[in-house]
């Protein structure tokens, strides 16, 4: 597991509050209306239970198995013993979290276990105290859980899929490159070896500067391919290339804001695929600081070669806001991940780097060429 980042230990923390005040005044409630020795089993009970929902992500499954459990041993001491009706609300609410938390993340017939054994835990605790309003609250508790659960698991399925969906489109264009970026290495290495043919048995001497002519055509082909690693893409028009850029930062201003250029290469000299990619990871940034950071008042665009690679970094303004990075996980760059994979680069988002404020974009394109 990483290391949780403040907006989670925020939000464990915030539950444990809710949870503790729920104990306290559980037992507080227990005690004016059965008597002072009746509340600290109950109390016990739910602390457990809601120990356990607290630490729930490192093992959803067995935390929420101890958690039932201990929910419906409880219920049988009730059924022993005259206490008050458990699953009391404050274990409830424990067992609620353990429920939903499995239903959202576990397999799905592991999760549906969990959820029958919340319900046969609110269907145990309805029999033995027929007449009590707390196992109502239980089952109210329940379907909750299910619901939050259900539908948080349903949302997670349809980003998964969408973001398949980028992927796959993405890899049905990097197929294409086979025609613009490889065809015509093929086709050239094709004619010089007939024209090779023909050389050869008129002027032998020649022959030597016919094989140069195919081994350079070779060599070309074999870069092409190795810079789209077996997943060729098509090269973007020329009507998106990295000479559209000027055209993408007006556009970005139009709307009020500032972006500045920093070009620190040679862009004549890119190949297809690296210029149109170059394009796209500019464009994508822009467009989710204009969807998702509508406090950012400036973006600076950085474009650096170095011997082998071309560096693209976008940085905005934008205050730091504890769901951003949520936020700014597009499913556009989902798709510049895959085609920089495919060209062996890479991508990297998140907070600016030695800033309190602001998100960064950088990514990496080889060449596949010394400069």
């Amino acid at each position: 597991m990483g290391v949780p980042d403040r907006f989670e230990v925020a939000a464990g923390a915030g539950l444990g509050a809710v949870f503790a005040v729920a104990v306290a005044f559980q037992a507080y409630q227990v005690a004016g209306s059965w008597g002072a020795g009746y509340w600290p089993f109950g109390a016990a009970v739910a602390a457990w239970v809601c120990a356990l929902a607290l630490v729930r992500r490192r093992d959803p499954l067995w935390t929420a198995v101890a958690g039932l459990t201990v929910a419906a041993l409880a219920v049988l001491v009730t059924r022993l013993v005259h206490l008050p009706a458990e699953p009391s609300p404050a274990a409830s609410l424990g067992a609620a979290v353990l429920v939903g938390s499995a239903v959202r993340t576990l397999p799905a017939r592991t999760a549906c276990a969990v959820a029958a054994a919340g319900l046969a835990v609110v269907a145990g605790g309805l029999l033995v105290n027929p007449g009590s309003a707390v196992p109502v609250v239980s089952g109210l508790l329940w379907l909750a859980a299910l619901t939050a659960g259900g539908g948080l698991r349903l949302l997670a399925a349809r980003r998964r899929t969408v973001a398949e969906r980028v992927r796959r489109a993405e890899r049905l264009e990097l197929a294409r490159e086979l025609h613009d970026v490889v065809a015509h290495h093929i086709t050239s290495i094709v004619l010089q070896a007939q024209a090779a043919r023909l050389v050869t048995a008129k002027h032998p001497e020649r022959t030597a500067g016919s094989l140069a002519g195919i081994e350079t055509a070779g060599s070309e082909a074999l870069a092409a391919t190795r810079r789209v690693v077996g997943l060729l893409r098509d090269a973007a028009p020329a009507a998106e290339g990295h000479e559209r850029l000027g055209e993408l930062i007006e556009g970005f201003e139009s709307h009020g804001r500032r972006a500045h250029l920093r070009l620190d290469a040679e862009p004549s000299g890119w190949p297809p695929q690296v210029s149109s990619t170059v394009y796209r990871i500019v464009r994508e940034a822009l467009t989710n600081v204009s969807r998702h950071a509508p406090h950012a008042r400036e973006v600076t665009i950085g474009i650096t070669q170095h011997e082998r690679a071309v560096t693209v970094e976008v940085e905005d303004d934008a205050p730091r806001l504890p769901a951003r990075r949520y936020r700014r996980a597009g499913y556009g760059l989902i798709g510049m991940s895959e085609r920089l994979e495919a060209l062996g680069g890479t991508l990297t988002t998140g907070p600016r780097p030695g800033s309190g404020s602001g998100w960064s974009v950088r990514a990496t394109i080889p060449t596949g060429e010394h400069r």
